[in-house]
């Protein structure tokens, strides 16, 4: 991506945040003139910071500076958020609960607005919810392991399961189930009716802290919404629970009206 591109991204960064919750970037350091945060103005806290920072510091090659965004992540998903292209350990943050995002046009802005949108709501007072900003995604595009478990054969006996929940799903939310290797497609629309249910359960291949009740609402074709058709969208991995792009949502609400 070209210096212009990249200036065009980290202003792209900008206007959302002003858009989506009215907030400008503050300079805070003289020394660091390009070092732009966005913060909460009743609670003053920090949900992302964009950066140029030597591309080595990254584990990357070359010594030029390169663009970043410092956002906060949910702890269970971070390990799989990290998987992804262009999103790397915080850079001088707790890379326990801070990512770094590439603004050079690897992370698409997509799944940078859904990424921003996690680190405001984790950010946000909660004394008072009720005053709170609202997160407007309402839409969920989340992975399933059919070594591990079997959705298909589940969803057969009843329409609604326990699934885990590993992100800040709400009750009314849309939650489209991608199923991997060998099916590679998005095969079950469903509706979260039940939200951050306690469990407790571990075994070598998952982890469970708390559970979401889903409801079956519409199953897709097999071969319909397949990895291959998701690219077009643009969306490349399905590691985690992940927002949508519009277009893909269309779509999906599209065949969901037709099937």
């Amino acid at each position: 991506m070209s210096q212009k591109d990249s200036v065009s991204l980290r202003e792209a960064v900008y206007q959302y945040a002003e858009e989506t919750y009215g907030h400008k970037p503050e300079y805070l350091w003289a020394s660091k003139p390009r070092y732009g945060v966005l913060r909460h103005p009743e609670n003053k806290k920090w949900y992302a910071l964009v950066m140029d920072i030597p591309r080595e510091k990254l584990g990357l090659t070359g010594k030029e500076n390169v663009d970043v965004l410092n956002l906060k992540c949910d702890p269970v998903m971070i390990g799989s958020v990290r998987m992804e292209k262009g999103i790397f350990p915080a850079y001088h943050m707790n890379k326990n609960s801070w990512i770094s995002v590439l603004l050079d046009g690897t992370v698409p802005m997509e799944q940078i607005q859904f990424l921003l949108q996690v680190s405001f709501s984790l950010t946000a007072s909660r004394p008072r919810p009720h005053k709170a900003p609202i997160v407007e995604n309402r839409d969920w595009l989340i992975p399933a392991n059919p070594s591990y478990y079997d959705v298909e054969a589940a969803f057969k006996e009843q329409d609604t399961i326990l699934w885990k929940q590993s992100s800040h799903v709400h009750v009314g939310d849309t939650v489209y189930l991608y199923l991997g290797a060998p099916v590679s497609a998005i095969r079950f629309k469903c509706r979260a009716v039940e939200v951050d249910i306690p469990r407790s359960y571990q075994d070598e291949n998952i982890r469970i802290r708390k559970s979401m009740k889903i409801q079956l609402l519409h199953t897709f074709r097999e071969g319909e919404m397949t990895f291959e058709v998701l690219k077009s969208y643009g969306v490349f991995a399905v590691r985690g629970p992940r927002g949508i792009p519009n277009s893909l949502r269309t779509e999906l609400e599209r065949l969901s009206r037709e099937g």
